[in-house]
């Protein structure tokens, strides 16, 4: 392996002139390999990069950037939440980004506002970014920004025009039928839910899977209770639907506020799975160990931010071709132990057979006849 060279203070910094005649190359290839353009066998690209560590020589980002139009950097316009869900998406975008050989900037908005959307575009434009995604689930009404740069608007539909706009969903919807539909399946003639804010498009497309659920089975609507992603808000939720004894099974819009309000339940005397089953949404990992453990929907974070940015990279790298189909994301349920089935249709405790260390009830499978998915 070639060794870095220790050059004297004051010496000049090597050039790629210098690279392409310690690797016996032209100067056209150094410039290919180091730009990672293809055509260059990988003998010739393994002898340009041990030269260029030889000789200590740093490709200058700016002089690459001003060569091929592009800065290999995208940006981020986010939520500047510690919500689980939020967090965890910015975690896949990161590392679909790095993975696909590009630098992240991120820009955070404290509350959403149209206004804070457009100053974050302008600020990641200035930077130079070759495209940009939209993480924001609170935008209400149209962004005054225009974007000469590709944007991915991931989770929720477009708010501004870009050279070319593309979207990609996390699969709230078809999760948020899930969920039901498990309740469902279980015998529960309806389902009550737990909503986020108004406001979020994360919390419309999970109210309108619920609604498809029932709507499909021929169930009643209950109105819907709107929360605010806390614990706190799933506990006053709790309080209001314990002192109603016709529910018996609920869906929630978040982990966090499911496990609020299996505390309020509880709290009141109306015991989780026995009197009401309870389903949350996010897959948050610490709630398989909390009593009873949670069922939930797992949101797929890593599979979309995965699909989103490769069509993102395509467009930014072949703007003049079509976009590749884009993918499903995976829709997972984790059956644990907050969900059973509701009390009239429970078998009676006499002749009930329990397989030999069993602690919960049995659980039917949910839609589409299959096993469900356990930790």
């Amino acid at each position: 392996m070639a060794r870095a060279v220790r050059r004297s203070a004051g010496s000049p910094a090597p050039r790629s002139e210098d690279v392409a005649r310690v690797a016996g190359v032209s100067r056209k290839t150094v410039s290919r390999v180091l730009n990672n353009e293809p055509y260059v066998s990988d003998a010739v690209r393994q002898r340009v990069l041990e030269a260029a560590e030889e000789l200590g020589y740093r490709l200058n980002n700016a002089a690459r950037a001003l060569a091929s139009g592009r800065t290999r950097s995208i940006g981020v316009v986010a939520l500047g939440t510690a919500g689980y869900g939020t967090a965890m998406l910015l975690v896949g975008i990161e590392k679909a980004v790095r993975d696909a050989g590009y630098a992240l900037r991120m820009v955070s908005t404290l509350d959403g506002e149209p206004d804070d959307i457009a100053r974050a575009v302008d600020s990641l434009l200035e930077q130079g970014v070759d495209g940009i995604i939209v993480s924001e689930p609170i935008v209400e009404g149209e962004v005054p920004v225009r974007v000469d740069v590709p944007v991915l608007f991931l989770g929720a539909p477009p708010a501004f025009v870009s050279a070319r706009t593309l979207t990609v969903g996390v699969g709230a919807y078809e999760l948020a039928r899930a969920a039901t539909d498990h309740l469902l399946n279980l015998g529960h003639t309806t389902v009550h839910h737990l909503a986020g804010p108004g406001r979020w498009y994360a919390s419309k497309d999970r109210v309108e899977g619920w609604r498809a659920a029932l709507s499909a089975r021929g169930a009643h609507e209950p109105p819907v209770i709107e929360g605010d992603w806390l614990p706190t808000s799933g506990y006053a939720a709790g309080r209001e639907l314990a002192a109603d004894s016709s529910v018996t099974a609920v869906f929630v819009a978040g982990d966090d506020m499911a496990v609020g309000m299996i505390h309020a339940l509880r709290e009141a005397g109306r015991s989780v799975p026995e009197d009401i089953s309870v389903v949350g949404f996010d897959g948050n990992p610490v709630f398989a160990y909390v009593v009873p453990a949670l069922t939930t929907v797992r949101q797929p974070f890593d599979a979309a931010a995965r699909e989103g940015i490769r069509l993102l990279v395509h467009a930014i790298e072949e703007p003049e071709t079509g976009l590749p189909p884009a993918g499903d994301p995976p829709v997972e349920l984790v059956v644990r132990g907050s969900t059973a089935p509701p009390p009239a249709r429970k078998a009676p405790i006499r002749g009930r057979r329990m397989a030999s260390g069993s602690s919960g009830s049995a659980h039917a499978p949910p839609a589409g006849g299959g096993p469900p998915t356990t930790d």
